[in-house]
């Protein structure tokens, strides 16, 4: 059986590599055992040097079960519990009455710190976990709700959680994680790595791409409008900047189920479901998104996203099955489901659709001229129970026209006529309308996964 499903991996992404459909790295284990790992194409364009499965990968959000994975440490420790209130950590921040719990669990309801450097941050600096929380002191944003009121993702949160741990410990962030997580496990290549920030040559870099509408090749984000502020972000730990690979990923897997860096008993609690004031639960833990799958038991598992990188640990605790697979040039976002969709087929010895990668899309010759008509602040009709919706930023910089939606990093909108645009790697587009006479778009329509949600124009 086993050799079967190695068998049908091999010729589902081997057949992939060969069209150069997939960059990137991919395992698949059962108790531990590899089924199945292999790289496919380029770890760095400038020297023509290929990715191995060795290679190191930022890991983007798949850093924040680490993170947590370090706070349990401490709980188990006794050094800081659960329903602690981040005040008893960081008095200095205007949110009061949320626990540490919460902020694992993404119900702490603070304000999302992106929109902060987006709007006021000096952007040939890079910042800092200090600077997030001295720009939260500055500006104190409102709470999207009360704590655990509600559930929405949170790097906020996880910024936090790092802060926390620095000031419980008295070591820097990326020193307490390498002796209390990483070394404990073993994970040799396996560290907090900011590369603008702090850069350091690791063997078998993998450097992140992603595709220029507009020069239509790969770039490093770095070097594009929309993406740059990956430089002066770069800083910023707890909600990312993990770099990993393969092997360290899996042992981290095996670590999990033997229990051998915090109980089973934690583990037990960090794979609960967060229970919000009024009963609901989520399924989300500490740190880990959870299912659960009649045919496949529960599973636990996070992605990562971050210009360059998208990053997949998957983790069937039922049935011992573990499914990573580490990406180092963007690509469309549902063609990247479709891959990690196709593999837990053959993992579960199940039939697949085989991935169908989309072709590039292509740019419409428009004057930039015609965005000033775009430009202004729109409000989402998003909201419920009578509030206020989400405010929607349109913006142009150097005659490129942006989406700032609050909350959310700022996109490029990539025109596919005069009044329609869409946005690179993910299924979405945008609409103005302008009425006859007008000079002024009065609202906007976007369009995804088979919805519209309007923006009516508020400025």
């Amino acid at each position: 059986m086993e050799s079967t499903k190695r068998q049908r991996l091999e010729r589902l992404f081997g057949d992939m590599g060969e069209k150069g459909e997939v960059n990137g790295v991919l395992m698949a284990a059962e108790h531990g055992e590899i089924i199945y790992q292999a790289a496919f194409g380029e770890a760095d364009l400038s020297k023509g040097r290929r990715l191995t499965t060795n290679s190191v990968f930022e890991l983007a959000s798949l850093s924040k079960p680490f993170t947590a994975l370090g706070v349990i440490v401490l709980k188990e420790q006794g050094k800081l519990a659960y329903d602690d209130l981040i005040e008893r950590w960081v008095p200095e921040l205007p949110y009061k009455g949320v626990t540490v719990r919460q902020l694992l669990c993404h119900t702490s309801g603070l304000p999302d710190y992106m929109d902060l450097f987006f709007e006021h941050w000096d952007r040939t600096r890079i910042a800092t976990n200090a600077d997030v929380l001295e720009l939260l002191i500055q500006h104190r944003p409102p709470v999207y709700f009360e704590p655990n009121e509600n559930w929405l993702y949170s790097n906020t949160g996880y910024v936090l959680l790092a802060i926390i741990i620095e000031r419980v410990t008295g070591q820097r962030f990326a020193d307490f994680m390498k002796e209390s997580v990483f070394s404990p496990l073993g994970m040799t290549d396996t560290r907090i790595y900011n590369r603008r920030y702090r850069w350091e040559a690791i063997p078998d870099y993998a450097f992140g791409y992603i595709y220029d509408l507009h020069s239509a090749r790969y770039e490093l984000p770095d070097d594009v409008p929309e993406t740059n502020y990956v430089v002066f972000l770069d800083g910023i730990q707890g909600d990312g900047t993990v770099n990993s690979n393969l092997t360290d990923l899996l042992k981290l897997d095996r670590a999990l189920y033997a229990g051998e860096l915090v109980s089973k008993q934690a583990l037990e609690e960090a794979f609960a479901p967060v229970r919000l004031n009024n009963g609901e639960t989520f399924d989300y833990g500490f740190g880990w998104i959870l299912e659960a799958n009649e045919g496949k038991g529960r599973a636990v598992s996070h992605s990562g996203g971050w210009p360059g990188y998208a990053t997949n640990l998957i983790r069937y605790i039922d049935a011992d099955r573990t499914l990573i697979y580490l990406s180092n040039m963007e690509q469309d976002v549902e063609f990247n489901q479709a891959i990690l969709a196709a593999a837990e087929q053959i993992l579960f010895d199940l039939p697949y659709d085989t991935p169908r990668r989309p072709e590039q899309r292509k740019l419409a010759v428009v004057d930039p001229g015609l965005y000033e008509r775009y430009v202004g602040t729109y409000r989402l009709d998003d909201s419920e129970g009578g509030g206020e919706g989400t405010a929607a930023v349109v913006l142009v910089e150097e005659d490129r026209l942006y989406l700032q939606i609050t909350g959310k990093v700022r996109l490029e909108l990539y025109p596919a006529n005069e009044t329609r645009f869409f946005v690179r790697s993910v299924p979405v587009e945008v609409k103005f309308v302008v009425q006859d006479g007008e000079d002024k778009a009065e609202k906007l329509v976007i369009f995804q996964e088979g919805t519209e949600t309007q923006a009516v124009r508020i400025d």
